[in-house]
């Protein structure tokens, strides 16, 4: 992925996210409160972080335990199973917050080495992400309590979505501002 790619898909995510919580109807409000411990968004969000981190493994060179990458892979999947039966609650933050710190080092791996200075737009908002992932992953029931905040109000949702769609906009410009 080069880094117009990875600084434009971002930018889309966050411009989408931004107009859903600028609309913030009673469909958007239901989904943002719901999803946490929906076992439908469970099942997806876990299969598809699942997968690709396993898909990882099974990449494992000799100097990262590549040797024993069968066993690993066949561990984390047990793991990866077993969790939909003895850690259900909040498995859908879990599960996103897999494809999101997988999806960080695709896009720092794009960034990595890069000469414009503009790439830190890019690079500060993806260690942001990985901030709020980890804090989110370790204490899943915060995401819960953050979309309960969040659309307490009438305001807090578009103020959030104005933000998030204003950064993806700068992501954009910049992204079609990098040098050929």
């Amino acid at each position: 992925m080069n880094l117009f790619t990875a600084t434009l898909v971002p930018a889309g995510l966050l411009m989408l996210l931004g107009v859903l919580l600028l609309w913030n109807s009673p469909q958007v409000q239901k989904v943002a409160l719901g999803w946490p411990r929906s076992r439908k968004a469970a099942v997806l969000l876990m299969s598809i972080g699942g997968a690709w981190f396993l898909w990882h493994v099974l990449q494992l060179k000799q100097a990262d335990f590549g040797d024993y990458r069968n066993y690993l892979f066949a561990g984390f999947l047990a793991v990866g199973i077993l969790s939909f039966f003895h850690l259900p609650d909040f498995l859908a933050v879990r599960g996103l917050g897999i494809i999101l710190l997988l999806s960080a080092n695709e896009l720092l791996a794009a960034a990595y080495m890069q000469e414009p200075q503009s790439r830190l737009f890019l690079v500060s908002f993806v260690y942001l992400m990985i901030t709020l992932t980890l804090y989110v992953g370790a204490s899943p029931y915060r995401m819960r309590d953050f979309n309960n905040w969040l659309f307490d109000s009438q305001n807090r949702p578009r103020l959030l979505g104005g933000l998030l769609g204003g950064y993806g906009l700068l992501l954009a410009g910049v992204a079609f501002n990098y040098p050929s």
